[in-house]
């Protein structure tokens, strides 16, 4: 069987941003919603703002917990072709996925280290991959068929040489 490539730091990279302006319309949806309940004008909703990110932080883990676990990818990750998986190729169970949503902020908190070792290390596992045991690979071609299996030779004819 052969194993997809790994995903390299520039590529993961670019669909944590993707993820981020998804979450960034979350995050300004969020706190429009609560200007609105509330009755403040924009400018003076400081107020709001804890709410906002708390929220805003449960929909994030729960965003890459469960669509890590049910296709393994992100919505960002889905744009660039590149998915998580746990053990031999499945997305990773919801515990694993949770605590690698948990473990970014080790991975973050090391001014930013534990993203970066993931374009230094050879599996291209970055530090909350580490934690939760999980990696982050190519999705393979749609129409891509495996390689042919190796000729095997067949009997050799009794005096041939």
């Amino acid at each position: 069987m052969i194993r997809p490539r790994p995903a390299g730091f520039w590529i993961r990279a670019l669909a944590a941003g993707l993820d981020f302006v998804i979450l960034f319309v979350v995050y300004s949806s969020l706190k429009l919603i609560g200007v609105r309940l509330s009755g403040a004008d924009l400018e003076t909703s400081e107020s709001l703002e804890p709410l906002v990110s708390f929220f805003t932080l449960v929909f994030a883990g729960a965003y890459t917990s469960v669509l890590h676990c049910l296709a393994g990818q992100t919505i960002g990750k889905m744009l660039v072709g590149v998915r998580v998986v746990a053990g031999e190729e499945g997305p990773p169970p919801f515990g694993a996925a949770l605590l690698r949503f948990a473990a970014y902020f080790a991975s973050a908190s090391t001014a930013m280290l534990g993203f970066v070792i993931a374009g230094l290390r050879r599996d291209k596992r970055a530090l909350h991959d580490l934690i939760a045991g999980t990696r982050v690979e190519r999705t393979p071609e749609p129409g891509a068929a495996p390689p042919p299996p190796a000729e095997t030779p067949g009997p050799v004819a009794a005096g041939a040489v």
